[in-house]
């Protein structure tokens, strides 16, 4: 059984290190999907923008061949719990196929096809797309539906330096403060000392936290 991806999407986060582990959770994050060649009729789009948010269908990056596992360590729970693979959304899946529900800013025609401009995805730039549908919220939701141990944290506090403000724009502002309050860090590591770092929007951004505040030590133009 062979898929062929329809499409890939792009923006500022070339790694999956600082992303968001959940779709929605950056509202600021703005990605734009573009259509491969056999997929750029303006008809397949017909009557997309009556709809709010749409659900991607997509391929996680090349996780390496490795053996298929029925427990994994969610670093979400610590790293040290283990749990069924299909009771977890971690990448390490028997078949590597994620699902993400991202909300539509506009649909326009393009020297490269129709592009989907969204919000909210929780994919890495230059990911796969394998299917794009509508979300329908009659069906696809259900607020009051037990979330086991993946319940949101309390948000970090995020305190940015006076460079911020000249390397991004306000959108790209909003996005790294965002991403930041739901700490990237794994969820085995809080050592306040210790400095992460993550690629965005051809930056290192290099971070501490302590006290529930993640600061901003330095910002880095990548070679």
């Amino acid at each position: 059984m062979n898929f062929d991806p329809i499409a890939h999407i792009y923006n500022d986060f070339p790694t999956k290190f600082g992303l968001p582990r959940q779709s929605g959770m950056s509202e600021h994050l703005i990605s734009r999907i573009v259509m491969e060649k056999d997929y750029r009729n303006i008809e397949a789009f017909r009557g997309i923008e009556e709809f709010e948010y749409l659900w991607l269908i997509w391929v996680f990056e090349s996780m390496g061949k490795r053996p298929w596992s029925p427990t994994v360590r969610p670093p979400k729970l610590g790293g040290n719990r283990r749990m069924g693979v299909f009771a977890t959304r971690s990448p390490n899946r028997p078949n590597p196929i994620g699902l993400t529900k991202v909300k539509l800013i506009k649909l326009e025609q393009t020297a490269e096809g129709p592009v989907l401009t969204v919000s909210g995805a929780d994919l890495m730039s230059g990911t796969a797309i394998l299917d794009i549908k509508p979300y329908l919220s009659y069906a696809d939701s259900s607020p009051e539906a037990p979330s086991g141990e993946y319940g949101p944290r309390e948000p970090l506090k995020v305190e940015l330096p006076q460079k911020a403000q000249k390397l991004f724009s306000e959108e790209q502002r909003n996005t790294l403060t965002e991403v930041l309050s739901l700490d990237p860090r794994p969820g085995y590591q809080s050592d306040p000392e210790r400095i992460y770092g993550f690629a965005y929007g051809g930056y290192d951004i290099r971070f501490r936290v302590e006290d529930g505040t993640a600061y901003v030590t330095d910002i880095v133009k990548q070679i």
